[in-house]
């Protein structure tokens, strides 16, 4: 996997990290945020998923010094 697929991964923890937060914390009462995070998660999580599968069929060239 490149950096590019690592760094939308993380994205995507952060997405779920921040939707969890808002949906069990009580001093935020944003209900409706964790939907919204919780849904920006998983299209983070899918494009990470196609960007790690598409790295996968590229045939792989040398890299140079």
């Amino acid at each position: 996997m490149t950096e590019d697929s690592v760094f939308i991964g993380l994205v995507s923890l952060i997405w779920i990290a921040l939707a969890a937060l808002y949906a069990f914390v009580p001093m935020f009462a944003m209900p409706g945020s964790a939907v919204v995070w919780g849904s920006g998660a998983a299209v983070f999580l899918v494009l990470a998923v196609i960007i790690a599968i598409a790295e996968r069929r590229m045939p792989q060239t040398p890299k140079r010094a």
